[in-house]
């Protein structure tokens, strides 16, 4: 006798429901993309209309219904701007100044910040008290006394003296933004390293230093972007022109009457704004890449 298998139940498949498609989220994507392209149109248009004045002719320049765009290229702008002007000179100054204030700020600022914000001492009120009452006190008030305490010590018409005065001008907000940064660094983390048997400075050097990457290139561009864009005590500390630093020689496009090199001016402005594009180039990676490096050393 042969025994027939029953086939087996059928199983029923049932069909997930798809959740709805909202009709915002049709819409959410295309206007975020618009409103970054109309934020980069924003922030792009001051260089696109130094670029397109500076290919501009004088007569084009000088006429009373000027185009957006010029009508006859021409690159003498450039040429004189750099030539009559000594744009290069003026421009190494400033590369000189702003890159010594830089690291003279990073260097002091960063185990100050690491003291502030670690340990609680008496002058930790007093250090936090000095750099907030030093970003409201008006620097026009203290031009004078620097500049005869400079005098006394022979610093005017000096770089250095330059670099004394940006380096106190920019180190408080540099000590604060750092301070920040290290205070938002979990004190677990180094007490984590110091069980594993780091020592002090392994701790620092491993774990604190990665973490901070991104304050310090913080730090450091607003150090170099403010001392290269400086103007108020570069005009009062230097005379020389050979020694002038780019802003002043800027400033010499504009005649004493009130005439204009607008062509040379906005020549010589976008190239003004070349090394600070390349100091951002050259560090922005650093932005991101140390935010969780450090957290997995030992």
């Amino acid at each position: 006798m042969t025994r027939t298998l029953a086939p087996p139940p059928r199983q029923t498949i049932r069909k997930v429901a798809e959740p709805p498609v909202r009709r915002g989220a049709t819409f959410a994507r295309p206007l975020q993309y618009l409103a970054l392209l109309a934020y980069v149109v924003f922030l792009g248009f001051p260089l696109l209309f130094l670029l397109s004045t500076s290919l501009k002719t004088p007569q084009e320049l000088q006429s009373p219904n000027p185009s957006f765009f010029p009508k006859s290229l021409t690159w003498d702008n450039f040429g004189n701007a750099v030539t009559k002007a000594n744009l290069l000179q003026a421009a190494g100054n400033s590369l000189l100044v702003a890159a010594l204030t830089t690291v003279i700020v990073t260097v002091v600022s960063l185990p100050a910040a690491y003291a502030l914000a670690r340990f609680r001492t008496r002058l930790r009120g007093i250090a936090t008290g000095w750099i907030l009452l030093s970003q409201v006190f008006p620097f026009i008030l203290i031009v004078i006394p620097v500049f005869l305490v400079l005098k006394q010590v022979g610093l005017v018409n000096n770089p250095v003296g330059l670099v004394l005065v940006y380096t106190v001008w920019c180190l408080p907000f540099a000590l604060w933004m750092l301070r920040g940064y290290v205070a938002a660094i979990p004190v677990d983390l180094e007490e984590a390293g110091a069980i594993d048997g780091a020592g002090k400075l392994r701790v620092l050097r491993s774990i604190v230093l990665p973490l901070l990457a991104p304050g310090l290139v913080a730090t450091s561009m607003f150090t170099f972007i403010s001392s290269w864009n400086e103007f108020f005590f570069a005009l009062v500390l230097m005379k020389d022109p050979e020694k002038q630093t780019l802003p002043l020689t800027l400033a010499r496009f504009v005649g004493a009457e009130g005439q204009v090199q607008l062509g040379q001016l906005a020549a010589a402005s976008l190239l003004a704004t070349i090394p600070s594009l390349l100091f951002f180039l050259i560090i922005q990676r650093r932005l991101t890449s140390g935010l969780m490096s450090g957290a997995v050393k030992g």
